[in-house]
């Protein structure tokens, strides 16, 4: 499948991208690849082939919680720009709440 320059500008003007005009080149060319490797994609027979949602299987691994050595809230805080001896202090990023 070709991709024009013209579809190339219109979506870098739909991403927000102002493209010079050799990156113009470049991603009409690019893109131009990605799509005929697309296209050759969908002419592979798949048929025989079972659906699936990931290629590996994977699962999660578990372990048991194991209780180890840790700071206690003194010397946790003892670094800490700011605190109020229970808490760390940081400035709020979500506005007033």
């Amino acid at each position: 499948m070709k991709i024009s320059r013209a579809e190339v500008e219109k979506v870098a003007l739909l991403a927000r991208l102002l493209l010079s005009e050799q990156e113009l080149e470049t991603m009409t060319s690019q893109l131009g690849a990605i799509l005929e490797y697309m296209d050759l994609l969908k002419e592979a027979d798949t048929d025989q082939v079972e659906p699936f949602s990931h290629p590996l299987e994977l699962c999660n691994v578990f372990r048991p919680d194991q209780v180890g050595p840790s700071l206690d809230r003194q010397e946790a805080l003892r670094n800490a720009p700011q605190h109020d001896g229970q808490c760390y202090l940081v400035p709020a990023v979500l506005g007033e709440l």
